[in-house]
């Protein structure tokens, strides 16, 4: 069965952080989601490993979403380089998805949030080309569309696409919670919940949460983008 969304993180924290409330969004309108992180969060001040791997399989189950880890040489080494992105191509090939989400590719706060977008911004284009010597064994695909999420670069510039996820907020916040070791050195659920508070307001409801488009969205006509359902 092909994926309709597959949203991969640098770390184990990191969709659930970035664009979870838009995969409970999905989910409950009966999509089908899979996960790929490209570590355990080795390096991380709190949270060993397997703690830490055992929370995102937590997360993946009160999502309802499949999960896979791959192991990219662990937390703060991950490596923008061809073999990476080739070895993520072969991954999109194998989930077949519509839609990719990933961390959004400028530089910020950890190496590896940009490192996994650029790589996953490459690897869609890869899995595209069917004469690709170290894929022949698996058959190409065309990503629909590639997002690239915020995990801490709020407020940079305003999203592409804004969704309305106040219907999920508290789902959301239960689902962020499932990641307590990260809780014991910042607020990132609090975070994280501003955030989407603040963009919330920016198109007239309680909480929002955006994407960035790697492409231009293509629609059939303008009218079919209809502005929030308040007035203000």
């Amino acid at each position: 069965m092909s994926v309709n969304i597959l949203a991969i993180g640098a770390h184990p924290d990191d969709i659930e952080f970035g664009c979870g409330a838009l995969l409970l969004l999905e989910r409950q309108a009966g999509t089908e989601v899979k996960l790929l992180v490209l570590s355990r969060g080795e390096a991380a001040s709190s949270g060993a490993p397997e703690v830490r791997e055992r929370e995102s399989r937590a997360a993946a189950a009160q999502l309802g979403a499949e999960i896979d880890f791959l192991d990219f040489h662990g937390d703060c080494y991950l490596e923008y380089n061809p073999q990476n992105a080739i070895r993520l191509a072969g991954e999109i090939r194998r989930a077949q998805p519509a839609i990719v989400l990933a961390p959004h590719p400028e530089a910020n706060q950890h190496p590896d949030h940009a490192a996994a977008g650029r790589l996953v911004r490459d690897a869609c284009r890869l899995a595209r080309y069917g004469g690709l010597m170290d894929l022949l064994t698996l058959p190409p695909h065309r990503v629909g569309q590639l997002y690239f999420y915020d995990i801490t670069r709020h407020g940079v510039r305003p999203p592409d696409v804004v969704v309305d996820v106040s219907p999920v907020a508290g789902a959301w916040q239960q689902l962020m919670a499932i990641h307590a070791t990260q809780a014991q050195t910042k607020p990132y659920v609090e975070l994280q919940l501003a955030a989407a508070r603040l963009l919330g307001f920016a198109i007239g409801v309680e909480y929002a949460c955006g994407v960035y488009a790697n492409d231009p969205v293509r629609v059939e006509h303008l009218s079919s983008i209809t502005l929030s359902s308040r007035n203000f």
